[in-house]
């Protein structure tokens, strides 16, 4: 006859259980595994449990708990991999509740973390296609895009982000559909440049615009949450999150590769914007704010916290791009001085807004990740020119490092965990 669980037995599986589920929800959401162990650490201690212990990779999480004679493992497969910014909030503001007030039950728990999950997203297809339209438009004009490229960049992502929302919803592989927005967004490029010169209203085929159309696939969070796990030495998530990443630029870039070999282009670096000093500047910071701006949205994150995230990155990234021209930094030497200043930034701002600090700084130096570099390296390397391949690829691999080296100084100079091995 098998044995049956006592009553304290049965009462850490319920505790343990909704602990599991507060790290589910943070890791489908692309938070990094620091913050995953973090959160639950958080919500069992308030439950009573005595110590958990988790192991979290991209899609896995293993957990113990401990409480007095008694202890329980789980272990949990998390296939649905994303980004939602408002759900991070959600449970970051979950554990603080939770924390502060005595007397939570397990079925109070259950029933926010199940307001949580049910709760949708915040923009619909159409405005989650205009927000990356957004942002893509204003990586076009730092990426030194004129109008039409800019435009071009509206549309294309605009399309594409619009067809990658709904196939990842229906749960199409990540990677196809990822090479599939990439074609569609570059060849909606091309085809709004070609309408525009079949209008008469320009000439030449922008050719520097249309890699710009297709970096809302950029996997942003996944790169800068991988690299600072490797950053607290948890090198089985971030290797697997950072693996992850690549795939997805790679999956992109091929896409992007492959239209542009069709129709004959290349993606040289384009001529710098004939426009003065100052109004050049102003541009960029517009641009730089707008373009965080929808990436944030496009993150699922409320107004008020991408008001913050775009508000932290716009001086950063236009000093940034300064160091580079004007004071002929290396690219990666300013990537990382702009991260830790977004980074210490964010350590200001947030707290005193009660904002999760992630959901600011990633947003804001997604605008300053390598997409075009990346995607050059990729067109070379497919086309055998391994100079410029290796080239694009080491300037591409060092400015992403350089991002997290930079948050990670400003976290450890902010928060005293970040300075201790445990």
């Amino acid at each position: 006859m098998p044995l049956q669980p006592d009553d304290e037995e049965l009462d850490l599986i319920r505790r343990s259980g909704v602990v599991l589920r507060v790290g589910r929800l943070s890791l489908s959401s692309g938070t990094g595994s620091y913050r995953v162990k973090a959160s639950m650490a958080r919500v069992a201690a308030a439950l009573g449990i005595d110590r958990h212990e988790a192991h979290v990779t991209l899609t896995e999480i293993t957990t113990t708990s401990h409480r007095g004679r008694s202890f329980r493992t789980e272990v949990l497969e998390v296939r649905n991999i994303g980004v939602n910014t408002d759900r991070l909030a959600e449970l970051e503001w979950l554990a603080q509740r939770v924390e502060a007030r005595d007397g939570w039950t397990v079925e109070q728990v259950h029933d926010e973390v199940d307001a949580i999950e049910r709760k949708a997203p915040l923009y619909p297809v159409v405005l989650n296609a205009l927000w990356a339209a957004i942002a893509c438009a204003a990586f076009a004009f730092l990426n030194s895009g004129g109008p039409v490229e800019i435009l071009g960049a509206f549309v294309g992502a605009f399309l594409g982000q619009g067809l990658r929302r709904m196939a990842l919803h229906r749960g199409f592989n990540q990677f196809g559909v990822a090479m599939v927005a990439a074609a569609v967004a570059s060849g909606a490029f091309l085809g709004f440049v070609e309408l525009v010169h079949l209008a008469g209203l320009t000439t030449g085929v922008h050719e520097a615009g249309y890699a710009s159309a297709a970096l809302f696939l950029v996997p942003g969070f996944p790169l800068v949450t991988g690299a600072l796990d490797l950053a607290k030495l948890d090198f089985s998530a971030g290797l697997a999150r950072l693996t992850h990443a690549v795939m997805i630029l790679i999956s992109a870039a091929f896409a992007v590769w492959a239209v542009s070999i069709i129709v004959g282009l290349s993606p040289d670096p384009p001529q710098p914007l004939a426009l003065g000093t100052v109004a050049l500047v102003l541009l960029r910071a517009v641009a730089s704010f707008v373009g965080v701006l929808g990436f944030a949205l496009m993150f699922n994150s409320p107004w008020r916290m991408a008001l913050v995230a775009a508000l932290v990155a716009t001086v950063p990234n236009v000093l940034r791009i300064a160091g580079v021209e004007r004071l002929h930094w290396p690219p990666q030497a300013a990537a990382a001085a702009a991260a830790c200043l977004v980074g210490l930034l964010a350590a200001w701002i947030a707290p005193r807004l009660n904002i999760p600090r992630i959901t600011v700084y990633v947003p804001a130096v997604t605008i300053m990740v390598p997409g075009v570099p990346a995607y050059r390296a990729v067109f070379y390397l497919s086309n055998g020119d391994i100079t410029n391949a290796m080239s694009y690829g080491v300037t591409a691999a060092l400015i992403v490092a350089a991002l997290a080296i930079g948050l990670g100084i400003a976290r450890m100079l902010t928060d005293r965990e970040w300075g201790l091995e445990h």
